[in-house]
């Protein structure tokens, strides 16, 4: 089939174009290899992005703080990570040779917030989210601020009493990522993914479907028509709530590692769609992956201390501000009409 109504890259050499037309438009300015300074033309479009996502995650009910990029090594040792995550991670020793680190994520952290000052179940539900300043350390960095090494990112962290409730936030933070790349100029298409060095045993990717993205992705052009739900809907109804993540799950749609080749296969030939994707999103339900080995835990309403559910995590990823570019002429940048965020 078709993919032209999906306005977004159409191969390498166009991404490295796009990225030779910001640095020209004085949008951003590359300080060494995946890191750029965000210039102010750059940056009002930055903060007009950031706008959107906060609207849209106070809208679900989440609450925003701020941590900080450097880590305390020893907290992800409590997790069990620290030697697992690889060498993405920043490792670094101050001058009293603490090991600390430059925060790739910020599960470790906001569980130990979370255990200092929660103490009662009725301080439940609890969403926190921030936006701050990441840094992985990409082998190959490429693809300009769409695949960098310093990256600016929206990672929001739920806490419920029970697994129902713990669903139920993974389905409010499912309906929130939906509403707001669409409010970007994004077709996203939530796929089963698989939950990586984060964890855990639920998990979406939102997916944008472009040539240049890194990785193959699957799923039925019914996806293309589906329309988002609107800002009137309530997020504390969890029936409505689950309503939104039955009818985006309800077709087919994977990334490569989750694909199921001979289900795809038994769609009718005019129904499935096999593109490249960018992941602009990803969300995941860790249970109690996080709050056991940290002791993240409430008093229940019998007296009785209880392990906290988690879900989801979410995270808002690097990749979205590239593809919110649709597409170019010889000399400039056309902007998807819908993002409004010149």
């Amino acid at each position: 089939m078709r993919l032209s109504p999906i306005p977004i890259l159409t191969g390498d050499q166009e991404a490295r174009e796009i990225i030779q037309l910001m640095l020209r438009a004085g949008m951003i300015r590359q300080e060494s290899a995946g890191i750029y300074a965000w210039l102010p033309l750059g940056l009002r479009v930055l903060n007009k992005i950031n706008a959107i996502v906060r609207e849209e995650q106070n809208r679900s009910g989440a609450v925003e703080l701020l941590m900080p990029t450097i880590q305390s090594a020893e907290l992800w040792r409590e997790s069990g990570r620290y030697e697992a995550y690889g060498k993405e991670m920043l490792r670094i020793k101050d001058r009293h040779e603490r090991e600390m680190l430059f925060g790739p994520t910020n599960e470790e952290m906001i569980t130990e917030i979370f255990r200092a000052y929660v103490k009662s179940y009725k301080d439940l539900p609890l969403n926190l989210y921030h936006i701050q300043w990441k840094f992985r350390d990409e082998v190959r960095p490429r693809f300009g601020v769409m695949r960098g090494r310093e990256f600016l990112m929206k990672d929001a962290y739920s806490f419920d009493l029970d697994e129902a409730g713990a669903r139920h936030s993974y389905n409010r933070m499912f309906t929130a990522y939906l509403r707001t790349f669409a409010r970007l100029g994004l077709k996203a298409i939530p796929m089963r993914a698989d939950t990586g060095p984060i964890g855990g045993d639920l998990s979406h990717e939102f997916i944008v479907l472009a040539s240049t993205g890194e990785s193959q992705v699957f799923c039925h052009k019914d996806f293309l028509d589906f329309e988002v739900p609107p800002a009137s809907i309530d997020f504390d109804d969890a029936k409505t709530m689950q309503g939104v993540f039955d009818k985006w799950t309800s077709r087919y749609a994977a990334t490569e590692e989750m694909h199921d080749a001979a289900k795809f296969e038994g769609l009718p030939d005019a129904d499935r769609v096999s593109a490249r994707g960018i992941e602009v999103g990803h969300i995941f339900y860790f249970g109690t992956k996080y709050s056991e080995p940290m002791r993240a835990v409430v008093n229940g309403p019998d007296g009785k201390r209880r392990q906290c559910r988690w879900g989801p995590t979410a995270s808002a990823r690097r990749g979205w501000r590239g593809a919110i570019i649709g597409q170019t002429d010889d000399n400039s940048i056309i902007w998807q009409d819908r993002s409004r965020l010149l």
